[in-house]
């Protein structure tokens, strides 16, 4: 397949609408500045710059200057003709964005994805197809005001974590072209860490949407399975698959994932998970972490340092860490290739494997053809196998809100990978491969670099639905550590720190007892999609009690005439979720009006009366949280 590539230092920036009635192209001659060739492409400062009377067509300019500066032919495989990007300017109309949050925003897209304008390869030319229309996400991309400027490089079939799996020019990794560039989302990571494009997705089914994040330094946001349609996509696993976002910003990853998000009936694999407009506020968490025994880096000390430090960053931003074995999780990672989960590949291409099998790269085919050795019945046992490791894998992380992890163990040269092709792709899924198979959800974030010079990074890792929270967490530890991101020489702007409050389609509900972070019903809250907002106390006017029965051990709050001021937290619920759950709260609890110490006045629990016969008066200790910590013993 012939590469497609723009070959004028110019680009169009409108489509004349003047009252005569002609659709005359207007054509403005790139000029580089000092303003364009220094102006970071992150959300916000595009949108600074665009309220200032910048034409988005400067910027599609800029892109193909950066482009040829970096002089990579790897990175894309196809970029969008100059009136198809003309086209894109013409339909965003005056500078928008409120309408259009992503007004102006350059971005590309793994070519297993599909675009009008540009055929789908999946980095196979014999598989190529025309498109007819976007996937699901392009289109809600487009409607945001995102400017798609090309398709990117992969591994074959996104098959691999390496990077350099494709017949065409292998993407140089941006930080360090020594160093493998990472996959299958080789192209994506590549062409955000130079600045190229403001984000990109991805795929990622065993870590391609992580592992080229941080190799390249910068941001990798691997959603909940099912929040992003797969439509339009073409699938490695399709029961594992799901798009990712790379960007310089957590911020900016959030924003592109809620602008692409939405239930598609057309996808069997959609899910409704609710994506709030912007990430949650959290408070002090509890973070898994690999016990030292089973933290593996393949005798890198200078990862295992690097991670060491990041652990001693959370805790100064107020996490309590948590030691667990990952060994149930190693053993559910290595189910990914070496169990019938490869059949899942197989059923893709299999005519092609069949009647072309030259087609494929050989490491490609010799990975996707061990599908063959596996019958019916060995699907059904790598089934019960995973179910069981779960059970154990759940029991152990059950104890936390979220996981920290090396994002990779250690990290391998182009050359590492030609003298074998098959081990450093498998180690470098270490911490990736067993998320998707465990229906989490995971944000990868730069952190600061290791002794030497190489980018540092660590993944978050929590339950499906908690992406918010996770974005929370991410954007207060990008922060603490301010990495310029990849290869951009971009300082970090200002943190936008989490809303602390509800918004229009939010209802905000104070928490008293087990519902609170951290307890034992807080997963009611976080399954709705709720964000924490902060901690607050109510007015002295409430009495706090244990009430009988159990477990969990269950507060009930009473107002009085006189009483104590008792620790709360507020949390904002999407209204839509409101019903379900008041569905979940039993008698002699019930959801009413809290006045809290500053006079305002929040939904919140409360108890009937009737409730404390047999209660304990519990108020002395100031809140549920502290009543727990003095009883433990």
């Amino acid at each position: 397949m012939v590469m497609h590539f723009l070959h004028h230092h110019w680009m169009i920036l409108a489509v004349c609408r003047c009252r005569c009635g002609c659709s005359n192209a207007v054509v403005f001659r790139f000029d580089t500045t000092a303003m364009l060739t220094n102006l970071p492409f992150d959300i916000a400062s595009l949108h600074a710059a665009y309220a200032t009377g910048l034409p988005p067509g400067d910027v599609l300019a800029e892109f193909r200057r950066r482009l040829d500066a970096v002089n990579d032919p790897g990175i894309f495989l196809h970029l969008m003709s100059a009136n198809a990007l003309a086209d894109q300017v013409a339909a965003l109309g005056p500078f928008d964005p409120v309408t259009k949050p992503l007004w102006g925003i350059p971005f590309a897209i793994k070519d297993n994805i599909d675009a009008v304008g540009a055929p789908t390869t999946a980095a196979c030319p014999e598989y190529a197809y025309e498109v007819r229309e976007d996937a699901f996400v392009v289109t809600r991309l487009r409607a945001a005001g995102a400017l798609l400027v090309g398709k990117t490089n992969l591994d074959q079939f996104a098959t691999g974590l390496v990077g350099v799996r494709t017949p065409y020019p292998v993407p140089k990794n941006a930080l360090d072209p020594d160093i493998v560039p990472g996959g299958s989302s080789s192209g994506s990571a590549v062409a955000v860490a130079h600045g190229l494009v403001s984000f990109a997705l991805g795929t990622d089914t065993a870590g391609s949407g992580r592992v080229p994040a941080a190799l390249n330094g910068i941001v990798g946001l691997k959603p909940t399975l099912g929040t992003l349609s797969a439509s339009g996509v073409v699938p490695a696993c399709r029961t594992l698959d799901t798009i990712s976002v790379f960007s310089t910003r957590v911020e900016d990853a959030w924003q592109v994932f809620h602008a692409a998000a939405g239930f598609d009936a057309s996808d069997p694999y959609a899910r409704p998970v609710p994506v709030p407009a912007t990430p949650v506020a959290t408070p002090a968490i509890r973070i898994g972490i690999p016990t030292p025994a089973s933290r593996r880096f393949f005798g890198d000390t200078l990862q295992a340092n690097a991670y060491a430090q990041s652990l001693e960053a959370l805790q100064v931003l107020g996490a309590n860490l948590t030691e667990i074995d990952f060994t149930p999780l190693y053993q559910i990672a290595d189910l990914l290739y070496e169990g019938p989960w490869v059949a899942e590949r197989y059923s893709v291409i299999e005519s092609l494997l069949k009647s072309r099998p030259e087609a494929l790269l050989p490491v490609t085919r010799a990975i996707i053809a061990k599908a063959e050795q596996f019958s019916s019945a060995d699907v059904f046992r790598g089934l019960y196998r995973l179910k069981t490791l779960l059970r154990d894998a759940e029991a152990a992380i059950a104890g936390v809100d979220a996981l920290c992890v090396p994002s990779i163990p250690t990290f391998y040269t182009v050359a590492d990978v030609e003298a074998d092709p098959i081990g450093p792709n498998s180690r470098l899924g270490t911490y990736t491969n067993f998320v998707n198979l465990m229906d989490l959800c995971a944000l990868t974030v730069p952190v600061a670099p290791r002794d030497d010079g190489r980018p540092g990074s660590v993944t978050l890792i929590a339950p499906c639905g908690q992406d918010a929270r996770l974005a929370g967490m991410a954007i207060t530890l990008q922060a603490h550590f301010g990495v310029s991101p990849g290869a951009t020489g971009w300082t970090l702007p200002a943190t936008t720190a989490p809303s602390a409050a509800s918004g229009a389609d939010e209802i905000t509900v104070a928490a008293v007892g087990a519902h609170m972070s951290g307890l034992p019903l807080n997963h009611e809250l976080t399954r709705l999609g709720a964000r924490f907002l902060r901690t607050a106390h109510t007015a002295p006017c409430y009495r706090l009690y244990s009430l009988p029965g159990g477990p969990p051990r269950r507060p009930g709050l009473v107002r009085v005439s006189d009483g104590e001021a008792i620790a709360i937290e507020l949390w904002a619920i999407p209204l839509a979720r409101f019903g379900e759950f008041m569905l979940g709260i039993p008698e002699p609890l019930g959801i009413g009006t809290l006045t809290l110490e500053d006079g305002s006045r929040v939904k919140g629990f409360v108890c009937e009366t009737i409730g404390t016969d047999g209660a304990e008066d519990v108020s002395r200790f100031g809140g549920w949280r502290a009543y727990l910590t003095a009883t433990a013993n």
